[in-house]
């Protein structure tokens, strides 16, 4: 596939495309993306890459630039690197030479600009955008100072041979020379006068210039400063405006029906859906996916025109809450419209305004390999971690922020078709892993009977309670319930091994959504979580593994496939496929997206064998899908997440203190609330109290429960109780909140939610909760 060419680049501009690098004698000339930025030339071996994994950098500044024919040239640094590359012509060789020698210029004179300044001192600003402007204004003085200095030396050059001239000039007036050539000798005298007296005038003025430059760039600076404090002040009441417009927004739709143009906020929130659609005009040739059945691959290609007619009988079912045909009413959306038991005239509550910041993640130094070398092969609960390894939040609060994007489980429940239904929960599936793409640190392991509740009814209409249930191995039991008609209820313990290189985090335990209106019960499973560089290098996250979810009234499956990160896939990093059946089989969507992005969804309108053979010699299956629509985006960080621990929206509201919750709760936890001030020592002997509590409160357990089970050994046990012969005996705790049961549609044993927390807390009386703080 022929790529459009490149224009010739300016100097300072980034060059980016495609070119052939000499790998070995093997493999030979490979093609690969360089990015040209900066002075520095990087490479990936697709375009997909630049995010994530760059294959190798070169400094021009240092670099030697050299053509060896009509297409080929190399780039080394003096012996440590060195590319052999080719380019596809030689006018595209031209460009490239062209650009690099431009930034290897450009790359010279700013180190030889930072080697003469490295001495000087630059004045605080109030912040990065101050600081740049000064750097600029700064920046630009040193640049007319050399321009200044240039002159000067012309003119000293000018001065020189002028001098000279002058000399020889006279010179030839003693000869006995001609009336008319003396006069002629003086005339030029005269001149090479007026041009001296004229450059020294010049150098002057350029001096005075700079002088007055210098003189008002403190003005400047002033000017600047009060402008970006004038815009940052603007961005912020903007911030605001637009908060308080959403928090209306959001009130609004809770109190009255919107019309059915303005009731799809999978349209609305987005911007215009038509625009998404040209997005996906990529997906006109054949993508390639993992299968749900057999394990095979599969194919989408655009179904037939015909398909995309307005016609009932080939769209039946179909609804434009999926965007599956254009320009008519979801059924759902109908009968929302015309449910009388839809809220008519609730009163806006004003919303909470929740906190946009933490304090900032001091930077303290650890030696990893000092802790980590004697923990290989041990379960990470077992671990006696310090908590620079750790965040602020607590896995019971990380088992919350699941629910950062409910709201596909509130528009999954006005779906009338269970299928449309399915790729909601789909979609708020993989949703649950875009917070962890860049959260490394460790959430605190939560203490026995700690929780943590997240009231959000007046803002979004749900509630959640989380409980630690079990301490060994380590399970939290999680209900949430909202008034949009859906339950979402979890236990999950964690399974982690330490391999040296990496860390392996396998959820256990089953997630159950259930809608109200449908009766529609869903369940499914996690994947694997891996944490990679655990010991040299940079932290990052990855996740991999199968999901099955199961509509246990319909039948209907959805199998999605969470592709592991390979060093030579071409793929796209971070890839989800999946494919929604009924319980025959049938496959009526295609999923595809990322975990850390988007997840879209397509229509199949016909599906048959016999495509491309897979990479098992098995025939692919070719599905034909409309076009693809989008269920689900992550939403941007935060303005500095990069030192709030990388946190969401949701996750920097989680730890903030609020009055009335229990005193169990994960809030009123003191060791992570040190952490959060910043204060790491006294957070990590606050740990090792609490850790120590834990313990000596689960001695106690283990001996009453014995004394109650054979009271003739209870002198025995107390005598030997902290021997290891007490790992066989059973904690006898029981949970405060949850009932431990078997799970009717699983059949295995879980934890549920008894109730009666929610009437405690608006009674105020926590007199039955323990003390674990």
């Amino acid at each position: 596939m022929s790529e459009p060419k490149a224009p010739t680049p300016a100097p300072g501009d980034t060059y980016k495309g495609w070119l052939f690098k000499w790998t070995n004698y093997i493999k030979g000339y490979q093609r690969r993306w360089f990015v040209l930025s900066n002075g520095l030339l990087s490479y990936y071996r697709t375009q997909a890459e630049m995010g994530h994994t760059c294959r190798g950098t070169i400094n021009l500044a240092t670099a030697n630039i050299a053509v060896e024919d009509s297409c080929n040239f190399v780039i080394s640094n003096g012996g440590t690197q060195t590319y052999h590359l080719k380019a596809s012509s030689e006018v595209e060789r031209q460009r490239w030479i062209t650009a690099l020698e431009l930034a290897k210029a450009k790359a010279f004179r700013m180190q030889a600009e930072s080697d003469d300044s490295g001495d000087e001192s630059t004045p605080p600003a109030a912040g990065q955008g101050g600081g740049a402007r000064n750097s600029e204004v700064q920046s630009t003085l040193r640049t007319l100072g050399s321009k200044v200095e240039d002159l000067s030396t012309c003119n000293d050059l000018i001065a020189k041979h002028g001098s000279a001239l002058q000399r020889s000039l006279s010179e030839l007036e003693g000869v006995r020379l001609g009336g008319e050539t003396s006069e002629k000798i003086r005339q030029v005298t005269e001149r090479a006068t007026l041009f001296r007296i004229t450059s020294n005038a010049m150098i002057n003025a350029c001096r005075d210039f700079l002088a007055l430059a210098q003189a008002h760039s403190k003005r400047w600076q002033k000017a600047l400063q009060a402008e970006r404090e004038q815009r940052v002040r603007l961005e912020e009441t903007l911030e605001q405006l637009a908060k308080q417009h959403n928090h209306l927004e959001r009130a609004f739709r809770g109190a009255t029906v919107l019309p059915p143009s303005q009731s799809n906020p999978a349209i609305d929130s987005k911007g215009s859906v038509p625009g998404k659609g040209d997005a996906s005009d990529e997906d006109e040739e054949n993508e390639f996916f993992d299968a749900c059945e057999d394990v095979q691959e599969f194919i989408t290609v655009p179904a037939d025109p015909k398909y995309h007619r307005r016609s009932g009988s080939n769209v039946s079912g179909i609804s434009s809450e999926m965007g599956m045909d254009d320009g008519t009413t979801s059924l759902d959306e109908q009968s929302m419209a015309s449910n009388p038991e839809s809220p008519q005239s609730q009163e806006v509550v004003p919303v909470r305004k929740r906190r946009t910041r933490i304090p900032d993640k001091p930077n303290y130094s650890l030696n990893l390999w000092s802790i980590m070398k004697n923990c290989i092969g041990k379960e990470l609960s077992k671990i006696p971690m310090p908590v620079n390894f750790n965040e602020p939040l607590s896995m019971l609060q990380r088992l919350s922020e699941d629910l950062e994007y409910y709201e596909l489980l509130d528009r999954g429940a006005k779906c009338q078709s269970s299928l449309e239904q399915m790729c909601y929960v789909a979609a708020f599936t993989v949703s649950s892993y875009s917070t962890t793409v860049h959260r490394t640190g460790k959430p605190f392991n939560p203490l026995l009977g700690e929780t943590f509740e997240l009231d959000r009814l007046q803002e979004s209409g749900y509630r959640s309670l989380c409980e630690q249930v079990s301490h060994h191995p380590p399970a939290a039991a999680h209900h949430a319930i909202s008034e949009r008609g859906w339950t979402l209820r979890q236990e999950i313990a964690l399974a982690s091994k330490f391999r040296g290189k990496y860390l392996s985090i396998m959820p256990l335990g089953s997630i159950h959504c259930i809608f109200e209106k449908s009766n529609n019960h869903y369940t499914w499973k996690k994947v694997t979580t891996t944490v990679h560089n655990i010991i040299v290098g940079k932290l990052w996250i990855d996740q991999s593994g199968e999901i099955d979810i199961v509509n246990h009234r319909t039948g209907d499956r959805c199998h999605l496939k969470f592709a592991p990160y390979s060093y030579f896939s071409r793929d796209v990093a971070r890839k989800v496929t999946g494919v929604v059946t009924d319980k025959d089989g049938k496959a009526h969507y295609v999923l595809s997206g990322t975990w850390d992005e988007k997840m879209e969804c397509s229509r199949v309108m016909q599906s048959s064998r016999g495509g491309e053979n897979g990479a098992d010699g098995r025939q692919k299956t070719v599905y034909q899908t409309l076009k693809a629509k989008e269920l689900w985006r992550k939403t941007p960080l935060p303005e500095g997440a990069e030192n709030m621990y990388y946190f969401s929206t949701l996750a920097l509201t989680l730890n903030e203190p609020e009055e009335g919750v229990a005193p169990t709760d994960s809030r009123k936890r003191p060791d992570q609330r040190l952490m959060e001030q910043g204060r790491w020592e006294e957070a990590n002997a606050e740990k090792q109290r609490l850790e120590e509590k834990q313990r000596t409160a689960r001695r106690e357990r283990e001996r009453e429960a014995n004394r109650s089970a054979n009271p003739e050994e209870a002198l025995i046990e107390d005598s030997i109780s902290d021997s290891p012969l007490k790992s066989g005996h059973q904690d006898s705790y029981k949970a405060m909140w949850f009932d431990r049961c078997v799970d009717p549609m699983t059949g295995e044993p879980t934890h549920i939610y008894r109730g009666g927390y929610w009437e405690t807390k608006e009674q105020g009386n926590w007199d039955s909760c323990p003390d674990i703080f």
